[in-house]
Formats: C-alpha cells, structure tokens, sequence
C-alpha cells in the first residue's frame, strides 16, 4: 500500500476562506454582512470540490459530493447541530419567560461591578471543567451571560455582547484543555500514553498565568449597574430551568436531556405564570412556537457547521492536513523545536478542521514519535497539543464555540475573536513555558 502523499493544494479550500473573509470583513467593517460566514464557507465548499487528488486519485463529482456529505454527517456534527437547535429553544424560552434579565438582577444584586464579568469568567470555567465540554458551556452558560451585556459601560451594543461572548468561550476552553473528562483530555493522553494527572501537572503550570491575567483584566472593563438592585424584586420561579440545568450538568447527566428537561420546565413555568399560553391565541405566541422560535436563530449555524465537515473530509482527501504534518515534522532539529513545531501544528490543523479533538488524533502519532526522538517529555507533548488546539478552537470564527456564542448573541463570531482573551493568553503563557524550557519535572517510570 502506498502511504497518503500531502499536498498544499489541500489547504486551499480553508485559506481561501480566512483570507477572503477577513479581508472583505476588515476592509468593510462590517462581518457578515458584506460577506455572510454562510458564503464564505459555500465558497470554501466549491473549492474543496473543484480541486484534483494530488495523488491522482480519480473520482467524479458525485463520489466527491458523497464523501463532502459523509464528512459532513459525522456524528460529532450531527450532536452539534442538535446541541445548538436546544441551546436556541432555551435561549428563546428563558427571554419569553423573563429568567434570562431574573439572572442578571440576581449577579448584579449579589456581586460588587467589579467582579461580575470576572464571576461570569469563573461560572464558565467551573462549568467546562465539571462537563469537560466547551460546546455544552457556552451554549448553557450564554443564555444568561448576554443578560449583562447592558451593564459594561465601553462600546456599542455589539461590542458589549462581543465582551461577554469571549468572557464565556475563554471560560470554555479551560475546561475543554484541562477537564478530566474532556475529550482532547482523554485523546491528549491517550495519543501520548500519559496518565491525565501527570498531562495536567504540566498543563496547568502553562496556563495558570493566562487564567490569573484574564481574571485581573476583566476586573477592569468599567461596569455601570443600577442603584435599586435587590433580591426581592427578583422573580425566583423562572430561575428554576437554569438551576435545573447546572445540577443535572454537574452531576453528569449528558447536555441534549439536561438542556431537554430544562426547556420543558421552562415551558411549564411560562404557561403556568402567564408568560405565553400552551398554544398560539390570538397574536400571542405559543409555547411550541417560542421554542421553535429559537431553534431558527441557530439553523444558519447548523448548517455551516455540516459544510465544514464536508470541507475537512476533502481537506482530508485532498492532503492537506498530512502535508502540514509532514512539512513542520522534517523540519525539527531540536527538543525546543520538536516543542515549537508540534504547537504550531497543533493550532493550524485545529484551525483547518475546527476539531481540537480530531487535530490532536491526527497528530498524536508523529508527535510521539518525534518526542522519544529529541528527548521530550511525552506529558508535556500531551499539554502541548491540548493547550494550542484549545487555542485555535477558541479564536476561530469558523469553530464551533464562537458559532455558537455569536448566534445566540446575534453578533458576528469574526467580532469576538479580540475579546477571547483567555485563549490567547494561554498561547502566549504556553510559548514562554516552552521558549524558557520551564516544565515540571517529568517522573520516571518504574
């Protein structure tokens, strides 16, 4: 059998689209407007299609439109996609039923301004860590975030809502890096064969800076609260659904029949105290209406998250992803290199598949083989594949995190990318770790 030739020819599809995306987007000022995310992975799409197999390879359009649909119906999308048409039903219900500003007057009433976008910091990274899922917080955690949005006293309302959105990615990614049950966890450790306490030791020596900055740094963004905020204007009953979501979520029930449950408590409140009848009277909307409401403000996102799936099984097709691999793999010379090389690998392919999951996969094999060849500690290659793919999940616009955040704000996911500062910092941190060569010592084996 012949081994998979890589080919540059392979990136294309996805280049193409950064390049045409943020240029248009920057050159305008406007993302998604002048050019909507949808058109620009469409563009993407046409062009994974249109390129040949670089190793000659021969199919016809029909063979490469199923493997685009194959890679596109891939379960993880598929749980996606069901992940963000609940997250939008909650989203709805929790407005219609007034839980979303209930939570916001329940922060604001128990918090000094200071620490309210420092607190929404710390919620999502306790939810991350608890679920070990980055999708599942962010969808959770922002259908109350965006509540304090109105309460930051710098920039539009976009920029406000852009805030809170990186506040809750940034907060997702820590516990989709350091979470015991995280899949990039159990494929970092795996790949490497680690033990996750050894993988976490390293880990959280890189990324503790980041998190202690960004707390810091949240404290400053000026907050402007109203005077009168008090406990006992709260309406309690509505915050039921959310409660409900965070206990059955910590104790490890999976997020589609917590978010499941919560909505239909959410209903029931709604119908119950007055908020929207059971079925549509009148002009008034109905309960299942509210719902479905919801779950249409997330279908453009749906979507795009299948066509990336289809375009990463022709990138795969294609070569592009193993031309990446081999390129940086030839290429190292050093224990410092190998380190470099492998965290730059791991945050382009993350960008190209938006799967920190999958990157790491692709990568675990060379990445242990080039750690045993120039002396690296196969725990601290373990932290460095999970920390830069966590890194390019969380500034992507394409990923699914920032998807997510910026439809259920209603805001361009390319405009939260500078507030997820958290995601960039811990790049940062984790590139002086490995320029300094500082590392907890790696423990012998027995």
């Amino acid at each position: 059998m012949n081994e998979k030739k890589g080919s540059f020819l392979g990136l294309l599809p996805v280049l193409v689209f950064l390049i045409v995306y943020f240029a248009v987007g920057i050159g305008t000022g406007a993302f998604d407007q002048s050019l909507p995310l949808m058109m620009g992975i469409f563009l993407a799409s046409i062009i994974s299609l249109a390129l040949p197999n670089p190793n000659g390879e021969k199919k016809t359009l029909t063979e490469k439109i199923v493997m685009f649909c194959k890679g596109g119906g891939d379960d993880t999308l598929i749980l996606m996609v069901l992940i963000y048409m609940l997250a939008g039903a909650f989203y709805s219900i929790s407005i219609a039923t007034g839980a979303r500003e209930a939570m916001g007057q329940l922060g604001v009433a128990l918090l000094p301004p200071r620490l309210i976008l420092p607190a929404i910091f710390l919620v999502s990274m306790a939810f991350s860590f608890s679920m070990g899922t980055s999708m599942g917080t962010v969808n959770t955690v922002m259908t109350f975030a965006t509540a304090f949005a109105p309460l930051i006293s710098i920039g539009n309302e976009t920029t406000k809502l852009a805030i809170i959105c990186g506040i809750v990615v940034g907060g997702a990614m820590f516990g989709d890096n350091l979470s015991f049950i995280s899949d990039t966890t159990i494929a970092a450790t795996s790949t490497q064969e680690v033990s996750m306490r050894s993988k976490f030791e390293q880990n959280i020596l890189m990324c503790l800076p980041a998190v202690i900055i960004t707390f810091i740094a949240l404290a400053f963004i000026p907050i402007t609260v109203p005077e009168a905020t008090t406990l006992a204007g709260i309406n309690w009953i509505v915050l039921l659904p959310f409660l409900l979501i965070i206990v059955l979520s910590l104790v490890g029930m999976h997020v589609l029949p917590a978010m499941t449950i919560s909505i239909a408590v959410a209903g029931v409140i709604g119908v119950a105290i007055g908020k929207f009848p059971l079925l549509h009277t009148g002009d008034t909307a109905g309960v299942f209406e509210v719902i479905h409401e919801g779950m249409m403000w997330m279908q453009d996102m749906a979507v795009i998250a299948i066509f990336i799936g289809g375009i990463c099984a022709m990138m795969d097709y294609l070569g592009g992803i193993q031309w990446l691999i081999d390129t940086l793999a030839k290429n190292v010379k050093t224990s410092k290199g190998c380190e470099l090389a492998l965290a730059f690998l791991a945050f382009i392919v993350d960008v190209a598949t938006t799967n920190n999951t999958v990157s790491i996969i692709a990568i675990g094999p060379i990445a242990r083989d080039l750690a045993d060849k120039f002396g690296v500690a196969r725990e601290r290659v373990a932290s460095i594949l999970d920390i830069f793919s966590s890194v390019g999940n969380g500034i992507s616009p394409h990923a699914g995190q920032l998807l997510a955040a910026g439809s259920l704000a209603g805001i361009s996911p390319a405009s939260i990318v500078v507030w997820c500062w958290y995601p960039i910092l811990m790049g940062i941190s984790s590139l002086i770790f490995i320029l300094l060569g500082i590392a907890v010592p790696a423990k012998k084996k027995a």
